[in-house]
């Protein structure tokens, strides 16, 4: 029996909700009713009040469909429900933020709007989680539109936070200039759209966008839908046509959030000079570690915890939501992204080859994330 299986069998799951003030005779009247009703009638006349005097100081929803589980694909509601379970006590052990695990029984993206937007009134914002590509994209930006609490898509900002993060810090190894440099992104689902976005944001020029077919071009055979297609608009420039071997050529930053096991040593020989790679599929990355040095790698990063430089979503979400919810924000904007990102860079006071990142469980990471939103 795997050791996750044995222990999730004896806890029974991995989080609890625990009162505040121990229940006795003498509070029951004013923790429940009669009392409790003076509470509802003041948050009933004055919404606002209920950030004050209720959980939606300090809650948020982590919601899941299920339709892209890890690395593992659609798995369902059900399927999903550990991992939510995992990153709400991620929430709580790390931002000290009170998360619950929600995952619907539905992928109808209409569905999943109405849902959320029901739910709202208890939480204090909105993390979305494992939700496919390109759905996640129009959940998110609706959601964002239609709610006036912070709705975060942690597969998309969180992963660009901590690659923002982990690639000024190799760049400032390297010496190289993110204006300059030409960086090759393989996975155009939610993670590499939103890491290309913002890395532009940052200042990047030259990226080449890959997917299952290859280089993301206008024109491409086949046709783009309508979120390849703005990929195709922001990238590409050159209009350079071929495989994710052939984007690779002259490159000098690979970041992969895409598939295990898609490049050789071979590929990443044909790299510029002091070369850059997150190779972040998980478990397995696109390139391993040993193999991608032996190409001439000069510094590597994976999603791995067992391999020095883990970027790892971890170091972001925590801080963001704590943050947004002692600031009260109703976005999370690019603005803060960046922020994050530098800030999280600078806690690595002295980067070298072998340490562009925190380590993921770094509680540092928490207090300068969410400081961006003061």
């Amino acid at each position: 029996m795997h050791k996750s299986i044995e222990l999730s069998k004896k806890l029974g799951g991995k989080i609890e909700v625990c009162s505040k003030q121990k229940l006795t005779k003498d509070n029951l009247a004013v923790l429940y009713t009669p009392g409790v009703a003076e509470v509802s009638k003041a948050v009933a006349k004055n919404k606002k009040l209920s950030f004050e005097y209720t959980i939606r100081k300090n809650t948020v929803a982590v919601v899941s469909d299920g339709s892209a589980v890890l690395g593992l694909g659609n798995l369902g509601a059900i399927g999903a429900l550990p991992v939510m379970e995992g990153k709400a006590l991620l929430f709580k052990e790390l931002g000290g933020v009170d998360a619950f695990p929600i995952v619907l029984d539905t992928q109808d993206t209409e569905e999943i709007i109405k849902i959320v937007k029901a739910i709202a009134p208890t939480f204090g914002g909105i993390n979305l989680e494992d939700i496919s590509a390109p759905r996640c994209f129009e959940i998110e930006e609706r959601l964002k539109k239609e709610l006036d609490i912070p709705v975060f898509h942690d597969d998309q900002h969180g992963t660009a936070i901590v690659v923002l993060a982990g690639l000024i810090n190799a760049l400032k190894v390297v010496g190289k200039n993110i204006k300059k440099v030409r960086i090759v992104i393989s996975g155009a689902g939610a993670a590499g759209t939103a890491i290309m976005k913002l890395l532009i944001k940052y200042g990047a020029k030259n990226i080449l966008m890959v997917d299952s077919q290859g280089i993301i071009f206008k024109e491409r055979a086949g046709g783009l839908n309508d979120a390849k297609m703005e990929i195709a608009h922001l990238t590409n420039s050159e209009n350079i046509q071929g495989t994710v071997q052939d984007a690779l050529v002259g490159a000098d930053v690979f970041i992969g959030v895409s598939a295990p096991n898609i490049l050789k040593h071979t590929d990443i020989s044909k790299m510029n000079e002091k070369s850059i790679v997150f190779a972040m599929s998980n478990p397995t990355p696109e390139i391993m570690p040993e193999e991608a040095k032996k190409g001439g790698a000069y510094i590597v990063a994976t999603g791995r915890s067992d391999y020095p430089n883990q970027i790892n979503n971890v170091l972001a979400f925590p801080g963001i939501f704590r943050g947004a919810l002692d600031a009260r924000v109703k976005n999370i904007l690019d603005m803060h992204k960046i922020k994050a990102a530098k800030a999280l860079a600078n806690l690595v006071k002295k980067p070298n080859r072998g340490k562009i990142m925190l380590s993921a469980l770094d509680k540092k990471a928490v207090k300068a994330v969410a400081g961006v939103f003061k």
